[in-house]
């Protein structure tokens, strides 16, 4: 079982594809540090050996940005954001869309499934 920068990746699938399981590396990503590492890329994961292994991870190591890492420094780039008082900062303080998306009729996985309004009992008079 292939273990690099702390994820597991899945067996069966090319090589290339199973590095997008880390945090940080999407297929152009991937792809590069594959060809750095000298490795080829339709290779499945379980079909690697641990030489090719080590060399992908060496590569990983030197570029950075993955994993716990990335997700601490985004992290800290949002509650930065929010302590100054930013536009961006505030829409991500309410849970609402930052990048300028409309919010009148969409926005509904940022905001939440719909509150609806259920009528109440009307107060008798007396």
């Amino acid at each position: 079982m292939a273990r690099i920068a702390g994820v597991d990746l899945p067996q069966n699938k090319q090589i290339w594809v199973g590095l997008t399981y880390i945090y940080g590396i999407g297929r152009t990503r991937s792809q590069k540090i594959l060809q750095t590492a000298n490795v080829e890329v339709t290779t499945k994961v379980k079909d690697l050996t641990e030489e090719e292994a080590q060399r992908i991870r060496q590569v990983i190591t030197t570029e950075g940005g993955v994993e716990g890492d990335l997700r601490k420094e985004v992290t800290n780039n949002i509650k930065r954001l929010m302590e100054i008082g930013s536009y961006r900062g505030v829409r991500h303080r309410k849970g609402l869309p930052v990048r300028g998306q409309r919010t009148s009729t969409n926005a509904r996985t940022r905001k939440g499934p719909r509150r609806v309004t259920i009528a109440g009992k009307k107060k008798v008079r007396k």
